[in-house]
């Protein structure tokens, strides 16, 4: 086999170089981000856009996850409707408008282009919609960042054996290679996968769609194969479109800051290796120079598969030409964050499973203030920690925060989620001003309330509210907006000092 191409690893090194001069030729202080410093908001398809057999749509792994087992969601819901963006959507565009974004973040629905999952049935309603969507964003000066895959999978793919299937890389490669074609003009922000560790969720339990249970062997299995998509989507871009089109290809990883539970050295042992089983599990392939699965992962996970007497390990191997061929398949690295937790070494999990393999039992402080969701606790020092890892163990990247949010009940006077924001904003300029961490950008989950998964509309992560009762899904504006579009538009966190 020929020697894997190295544009990768270059261009991704050129633009760090570009992308950080550009953000450091202004010195952000008292308060102020950079001035061409980027703020946005997100939300995915499955999430918000309804329409889920409209106009040529092919099913989805939620479309089916949904309507086969409604009692895996906790309030029996779908996104069959959601927020009605695909009608909605100019309605979408004036909010972002409001709230003074300069980039917006969405996905695109692979079965609302391709309803087969292939190119053998192109939807031709799916990629107008799109169009308009973006179309609607450029005129109002709001740059779009599409992702790719923000967890619905086509069917007809799964029916194929989904992520688990080796040659579902080159399923995505093709759609990938379609978006930019139809796109690429106009997109100069591409996110690949957004949180493949969720995505590897749906192998493990009946959590997550497609809701197969195959823990430790199927997470690990489906993280090696989207690994490959991302590194083909990647190169697609470098060979075949980014001298004309000029933009920028990442994927977002997700994480939370795992603090140590004490100053011992166990301690401190256990969040390191789980920083490397949680975010190296990716990152370390894509952004380290050695590339490849982080080696302490390597060496647990192949001593416990020997221990249970297997005859391969379950962390499965990249050869050397696919060691080199993902190494350095990104323009800047795109991290969401929440959370925090406290952790020391121990067992917890069943055997096998990842969360076995990390050896870390995670805790929570009673101190720290509650969400609406049971997992988000507010943390805001753990985010400066995060990114300070992020610098030290992968070279200092440009980073854009793709996701970072709080959840309520849906209050108007939503004061929790405007001190969750202020603060995490703060620790965030420390890590900038203080610390060197080159961030380049910072986007709110989400502009309005939506269907959150298996928690359906019980969790609310909207900026703006939405009235899932009223068939015209209309919209109404929080607290919260006030106060982040003075951040947003201003560049400047201490706008904020007088709504908290």
């Amino acid at each position: 086999m020929k020697s894997a191409p190295c544009t990768g690893t270059f261009v991704a090194a050129l633009y760090f170089a570009t992308l950080w001069n550009v953000v450091s030729s202004y010195s952000s202080g008292n308060g102020s981000f950079p001035y061409n410093f980027l703020f946005g908001a997100a939300t995915a398809s499955y999430q918000v856009e309804g329409g889920w057999n409209l106009s040529g749509k092919g099913e989805n792994i939620w479309d089916v996850f949904t309507h086969t087992h409604p009692e895996w969601i906790a309030d029996h819901s779908s996104g069959d409707i959601a927020c009605d963006s695909y009608h909605n959507y100019k309605k979408d565009v004036k909010l972002l408008k409001k709230l003074q974004v300069q980039v917006y973040r969405f996905s695109i629905s692979w079965a609302r282009i391709l309803p087969n999952g292939d190119l053998s049935l192109i939807n031709h309603s799916g990629i107008t919609y799109y169009k308009n969507l973006i179309a609607a964003l450029r005129e109002v000066h709001i740059e779009p960042m599409v992702t790719m895959y923000h967890w619905d999978l086509p069917q007809a793919l799964e029916d194929k054996g989904g992520w688990l299937n080796t040659q579902m890389a080159d399923y995505f490669k093709n759609y990938a290679s379609l978006l930019f074609t139809l796109f690429g003009d106009q997109v100069k922000w591409w996110i690949t996968f957004n949180e493949p560790t969720e995505v590897c969720t749906g192998y493990v339990s009946r959590d997550a769609a497609p809701g197969v249970v195959l823990p430790g062997v199927g997470d690990y299995k489906a993280a090696h194969t989207i690994l490959q998509a991302h590194a083909k989507a990647y190169h697609v871009y470098d060979q075949k479109f980014r001298s004309k089109q000029k933009g920028r290809v990442s994927i977002t990883l997700s994480s939370r800051w795992l603090e140590p539970i004490s100053e011992s050295s166990e301690d401190i042992e256990a969040s390191e290796r789980g920083m490397q089983f949680e975010l190296g599990w990716f990152a370390h392939p894509i952004y380290s120079k050695s590339g490849d699965y982080p080696p302490l992962m390597r060496k647990i996970v192949d001593e416990h598969s020997r221990a249970e007497g297997l005859k391969y390990s379950r962390l499965p191997s990249f050869s050397g030409y696919w060691i080199k061929y993902i190494r350095g398949t990104a323009d800047f690295f795109a991290l969401n964050h929440y959370t925090t937790r406290l952790v020391t070494s121990g067992e917890e999990g069943e055997i096998p499973s990842k969360e076995h393999d990390t050896g870390v039992i995670s805790k929570v402080d009673p101190s720290w203030p509650s969400s609406a969701s049971k997992w988000l606790k507010v943390v805001p020092w753990g985010f400066r920690k995060l990114l300070k890892w992020v610098k030290s163990e992968y070279r200092n990247p440009p980073v854009f925060v793709t996701e970072n949010g709080f959840s309520d009940h849906g209050e108007l006077e939503d004061n929790d989620r405007i001190y969750y924001h202020k603060n995490y904003l703060a620790e965030l300029l420390k890590a900038i001003n203080e610390d060197g961490c080159k961030v380049i950008g910072y986007t709110v989950w989400s502009i309005m309330d939506n269907f959150e998964w298996e928690r359906g509309y019980t969790e609310k992560f909207g900026v703006f509210h939405v009235n899932f009762s009223d068939p015209a899904r209309s919209r109404q504006q929080k607290k919260s907006v006030e106060v982040l579009s003075k951040i947003f538009h201003l560049k400047k966190l201490d706008e904020a000092d007088n709504f908290v």
